[in-house]
């Protein structure tokens, strides 16, 4: 059971950031890919580190929908389809909370497989030309 509860969770579904407000005052703003990319399912994480399946290709996905899950977690509905994620109210604290970090580790996994991630225009979102 989550230990620390938010006070206001928003979609920004332009910017396609997820901000939230936990009752202790921090302040989080995660990006639908970094949600993504981190979901807690076990399509994504595996049931064992080893068996975590790296994201690829999901730098303009977005989230279609939000449904509370009890009093502790949210469902993510992406436009990619995925929706097989529970988001507890600590997980998206601690993706909060380490999200510099998450995102850098992120990139390096990308540049180890290979993948050149494609960059978005920042007054529209859309792929950049390359």
């Amino acid at each position: 059971m989550s230990k620390i509860h938010p006070t206001d969770i928003r979609l920004h579904k332009k910017s396609r950031l997820l901000e939230i407000h936990f009752e202790d005052g921090a302040h989080f703003e995660l990006s639908c890919e970094l949600l993504r990319v981190y979901s807690p399912s076990a399509e994504v994480r595996g049931h064992r580190p080893e068996q975590a399946v790296l994201q690829l290709g999901k730098e303009s996905v977005t989230i279609e929908a939000i449904k509370p899950i009890g009093n502790y977690a949210v469902k993510l509905y992406f436009d990619d389809g995925h929706n097989s994620g529970i988001y507890s109210w600590d997980l998206l604290y601690r993706l909060g909370e380490n999200r510099d970090v998450l995102w850098q580790e992120y990139l390096q996994q990308l540049a180890a497989a290979g993948h050149k991630r494609t960059t978005l225009h920042a007054v529209d979102n859309r792929p950049a030309e390359h």
